[in-house]
């Protein structure tokens, strides 16, 4: 249960509809085959292809969502390297550039974890075993295999884009889509919204460092504008390196910008890890 939690929030890593991996992958697959990657050409269509990719760009920042505190519950199915299926219950509260704080629930509604993750430290209470963690943030990094930090982790959750930026190399259009190519500091990112809403729909990271294998696929869907901002409810997140993880992501309820508190008081009978 410890190692699903933090994996929960590396790859979510609390990063569409009901997939498996294969089917992930065949998505993936078809991205590859289907959307054509147009470079931006050398003659004077090229000016024409710059101010398109910009405006892309400038739609997509328009969706991105800013926040001071956000709440979500969610019900949360994860399949580890070994094939083990887990379906759990989180509770999500963040506080921006400052707290990520979860609580993990099981059998009978029984809290099983609680998490609080900030920018310099990750502590963790499995409250059936009475177990105290304590780690730096970078502990993230090291058992997910992802460059995550707080603020990364936040946007991950929210369903921002995540190893985006305005270094667009090219684009393509296909099928009521534009895909973006990005190549950042760790990814190659080909990041795909819809053609007019310019909402996230998928992201493909491929390793820039080719001594690495690893991947990362995350996928949007269901959204849903209940106070002007437009979120996805439902999202996989598929990792692979030298092992797989997939997690489904449904929120049930969320919340913006309300008063919350982040609880967290470790008992003195709890061991330390």
């Amino acid at each position: 249960m410890n190692k699903l939690c933090i994996l929960l929030l590396g790859a979510t890593c609390l990063l569409h509809a009901c997939r498996s991996a294969k089917n992930i992958q065949t998505a993936v697959a078809k991205i590859d085959t289907i959307a054509v990657v147009v470079p931006i050409p050398p003659d004077h269509a090229k000016d024409d292809s710059i101010v398109f990719i910009k405006k892309t760009y400038s739609a997509v920042q328009k969706n991105h969502i800013d926040f001071t505190t956000f709440s979500g519950k969610i019900d949360l199915d994860y399949e580890d390297a070994d094939g083990k299926r887990y379906n759990v219950n989180a509770h999500l509260r963040m506080y921006k550039d400052s707290v990520i704080w979860l609580s993990i629930t099981a059998i009978l509604g029984i809290e099983g974890l609680r998490v609080y993750i900030t920018p310099d430290s990750l502590k963790m209470m499995d409250k059936q075993n009475k177990i105290y963690t304590a780690r730096s943030v970078s502990f993230l990094q090291e058992v997910t295999a992802l460059p995550l930090d707080l603020s990364t982790l936040q946007e991950l959750l929210l369903g921002n884009p995540v190893f985006l930026d305005s270094s667009i190399i090219s684009y393509s259009r296909s099928d009521n889509t534009i895909s973006l190519q990005c190549n950042g500091n760790f990814f190659k990112n080909l990041f795909t919204v819809g053609d007019g809403d310019n909402l996230a729909q998928s992201s493909k990271l491929d390793d820039i460092d080719l001594q690495r294998s690893r991947t990362c696929y995350l996928s949007y869907t269901d959204y849903e504008n209940k106070t002007g901002v437009n979120f996805s409810t439902k999202r996989t997140i598929h990792v692979a390196e030298k092992k797989k993880l997939d997690i489904k992501l449904d929120f049930k309820q969320y919340s913006f910008n309300e008063k919350l508190s982040f609880p967290f008081t470790v008992p003195k009978s709890y061991k330390p890890n």
